[in-house]
């Protein structure tokens, strides 16, 4: 026995078997005195009834010298060889230790006491509720026998023995099932030794609290924080409902579905909601059994939930609903399942907790989430429901952004096909083959554009061009700029002052509109013409890439150019390049997304499409697919646009040229010269008409322009006449009064051909005018 605490054992039958020195100190009674004899004798007064219940109390006893010792006594029971009761060791103490004895029992915790063997010495009431066992069946026992061999037991006693051979306190948390419990509970357990006077540990207490709530909150918050990352990854209505299962299934439901109303997926207006059913679309859902054997609806299907089941309710109140088996919206619910899937009703059985949870964003219900649990051991309870509230709402959002990205991706490509070419009029002077991609990224459509635009004299107009940005905005930019570059065309201006009106456009639509995205406008833009009968092609470009060139028999290059100023920079000259084609040759026309990646570099780029404009090509489109499939990965992460140019030429078989003195009496003779060429060329049945242009236009040179005059006949997929001077003076169309002698020429040639104008040149002007060719 230890010195200084007073301490007795007494056995089954109310004989002491042991005395402490602190116990003689006490009492003044040594141990030969009082061992073998009743522990009656030692009392002095009545003793409470309840002591031994309580296992504590205050009782007189009896000094050696006779006077009273009011002592306050515990009492721990001992169990004998055999495992039966086999008496009390009990301590006197002050009456603080009887209230430390009362706290002990009465701790809301479970709190325990085990030698250093790790048998139990005591326990209060809320340990061995948890244990299920009474207090008297546990004291003497090996912890190991008092529970099942989990590895979180194993655990426990692995702390017991590291607290007994180190007399260091443990501290650790523990999520446990007890033996007593029907669900897991999370456990912050601490154990600390409790020594004697010198030092030496002499048993091991522990206190356990139940920490479950805080446990469960955490892991609804850890659960929350993982579905801000991982719900809304990518602008996908059907990939984002997907995340949002991967959150749920299985750490909080057995089964999950979302349920999105039509309209989110792409209908123009929601549709009225019937009395008798919520009409939705199944967009996801996810199990832990493979396969998802209990989906009543398969993906893509409409899932029609009664108006008084749970997911019904979600929708129709915006908030969330939860239910369980014997409630009648739960029964409601799962009938209209069974009848629906009958073959899924084995795996419906056992289901006993339902959660709905509406997906609202902006003031907007986009459908419902439902959860059920079957395996999960634990009914839904109202803390779910807080958590899927926020859980609902963010997913909501994520969907709702993706709805949102993904209409106004739709509306943008429809413009934009819209302001695209649909399909190129067919050339002499060229042929062509186009491909456009938009981008797979987030950014969304860009403002690419290209075109190809019949001009006078058979030649044709080339243009490539690309607006900063993506959206509609950039589209609808696209589409200004695409008008103003075929406007500015039809004027006939050299590529670099074309240019330089489109700059100025583009400054003029920054400075009228205060918007951001309009004060920010960029763009960049490639425009070439080029002449079949020349063979010449000129180009200027405004901050876009060169374009290359494949001559007949030759190695891609591409064009040396200066790239010159974006349009909107203003102020800035742009340089022109002019460089002669022989017939046959090839040229590619592109915008950055071709070439620039932020995953590639760009000189590696540069030569892969040297490389893919020299492979061989069946076709001028099989070879747009060449390029395309070389250099661009399966998801583009910007606009593409790539237009390829095969150049033609026009024989001196198809083109008469004169000389035109300044004399109106000459004018006969080159009407006649124009009519036999008609008729060398096969084209009787036009020569009225040309004979008659021919006089008026090359009389109007002769009396308004300058010389040197020349008349040109062309003759390409419409008959082309053209009268050039050196006056830089355009006509104009002029209604003539009744008595006037001239006036009538220009009008007389808008009449007979299909279209006419002017255009200026290094050296003058030109007139010109087409008539169709004759059938055949």
């Amino acid at each position: 026995m230890k010195h200084g605490a007073a301490v007795a054992v007494i056995d089954a039958l109310g004989t002491v078997t042991a005395w402490s020195e602190g116990a003689r100190q006490l009492t003044g009674r040594p141990a030969g005195d009082v061992v073998g004899r009743p522990a009656t004798e030692l009392l002095a007064g009545h003793v409470p009834e309840d002591i031994l219940t309580a296992r504590a109390g205050t009782v007189a006893l009896r000094h050696r010298d006779g006077h009273r010792v009011q002592v306050a006594l515990t009492f721990c029971p001992v169990a004998g060889a055999d495992g039966k009761p086999g008496g009390f060791v009990v301590t006197a103490g002050a009456s603080g230790t009887t209230l430390a004895a009362e706290a002990f029992e009465q701790a809301s915790m479970s709190m325990s006491v085990f030698d250093l063997q790790q048998r139990y010495l005591r326990v209060n009431g809320v340990a061995a509720q948890v244990l299920g066992i009474p207090e008297d069946a546990l004291l003497g026992r090996h912890f190991p026998e008092t529970v099942d061999e989990a590895e979180y037991h194993s655990g426990f006693l692995e702390h017991l023995r590291q607290v007994a051979e180190t007399g260091q306190p443990v501290r650790y948390e523990s999520f446990v099932t007890g033996p007593a419990q029907s669900r897991e509970h999370a456990w912050s357990i601490e154990m600390w030794p409790l020594r004697d006077g010198s030092g030496e540990p002499t048993a091991v207490a522990l206190a356990a609290f139940d920490s479950s709530e805080q446990y469960w909150a955490r892991r609804r918050l850890a659960l929350l924080n993982e579905a801000a990352t991982a719900i809304g990854t990518t602008l996908d209505v059907v990939r984002t409902a997907e995340e949002l299962i991967g959150i749920l299934v299985p750490r909080y439901a057995d089964f999950a579905a979302v349920d999105l109303l039509d309209w989110v997926l792409g209908a123009d207006e929601p549709p009225m909601v019937a009395d008798d059913g919520v009409v939705l679309h199944r967009v996801a859902h996810g199990s832990t059994r493979e396969g998802n054997p209990g989906a009543a609806a398969r993906i893509g299907e409409i899932d029609v939930y009664p108006p008084g089941s749970p997911p019904a309710r979600a929708l129709r109140e915006g908030h969330v609903v939860l239910s369980k088996a014997g409630e009648p919206g739960f029964a409601e619910w799962l009938a209209e399942r069974n009848a629906r899937s009958p073959e899924g009703r084995p795996y419906r059985e056992g289901v006993h907790s339902l959660i709905a949870m509406p997906l609202r964003a902006r003031g907007t219900t986009l459908g419902v989430a439902v959860c059920v649990r079957k395996a999960h051991p634990h009914d839904y309870v109202p803390d779910d429901a807080v958590f899927a509230e926020e859980l609902g709402s963010r997913a909501a959002v994520c969907i709702d952004n993706a709805r949102r990205f993904a209409r106004e991706r739709s509306t943008a490509l429809a413009l934009q096909h819209s302001l695209l070419p649909s399909g190129l009029p067919g050339q002499a002077a060229v042929e062509v083959a186009h491909r456009y991609l938009p981008c797979g990224s987030l950014a969304g459509i860009g403002g690419d554009w290209f075109d190809v635009i019949p001009l006078s004299g058979g030649r044709v107009g080339l243009v490539v061009g690309d607006v900063v940005g993506h959206g509609i905005q950039s589209s609808a930019t696209m589409g200004r700029l695409r008008t103003a570059v075929r406007t500015l065309a039809d004027v006939d201006l050299p590529p670099d002052e074309l240019l330089t009106h489109l700059d100025d456009l583009v400054t003029h639509l920054a400075a009228e509109d205060s918007r951001e995205e309009i004060a920010e406008l960029g763009a960049t833009c490639l425009y070439g013409v080029y002449d079949p009968v020349s063979r010449r092609l000129g180009l200027a470009a405004a901050g876009h890439p060169a374009p290359a060139v494949v001559l007949p028999g030759g190695t891609p290059e591409f064009v040396p150019m200066s790239a010159g100023p974006p349009l909107g920079v203003g102020g800035l000259p742009f340089e022109a390049t002019e460089l002669e084609l022989p017939e046959g040759s090839v040229l590619a026309f592109y915008t950055d997304g071709l070439l620039e990646d932020r995953d590639r570099d760009p000189d590696g780029s540069t030569e892969e499409l040297r490389r893919a404009l020299g492979a061989p090509a069946d076709s001028l489109g099989a070879l747009c697919d060449g390029v395309l499939k070389a250099l661009l990965p399966e998801q583009p992460g910007d606009d593409v646009a790539l237009l390829l140019v095969c150049t033609r030429a026009l024989g001196a078989d198809r083109v008469a040229t004169w000389d035109v003195p300044p004399d109106p009496a000459e004018v006969a003779a080159f009407r006649q010269a124009a009519g036999e060429q008609l008729t060398a060329w096969g084209l009787d049945e036009a020569a009225f008409v040309t004979e008659l242009v021919v006089s008026e236009l090359v009389t109007n040179a002769i009396r308004y322009g300058e010389p040197p005059i020349q008349l040109r006949l062309i003759r390409d997929r419409a008959l082309i006449c053209e009268v050039s001077d050196a006056s830089s003076t355009s006509p104009h169309l002029r209604r003539a009064h009744a008595y006037d002698e001239g006036g009538r020429g220009l009008l007389l040639v808008a009449q007979l051909t299909q279209r006419w104008g002017s255009r200026q040149t290094g050296r003058g002007k030109t007139i010109w005018a087409e008539q169709a060719l004759p059938a055949g």
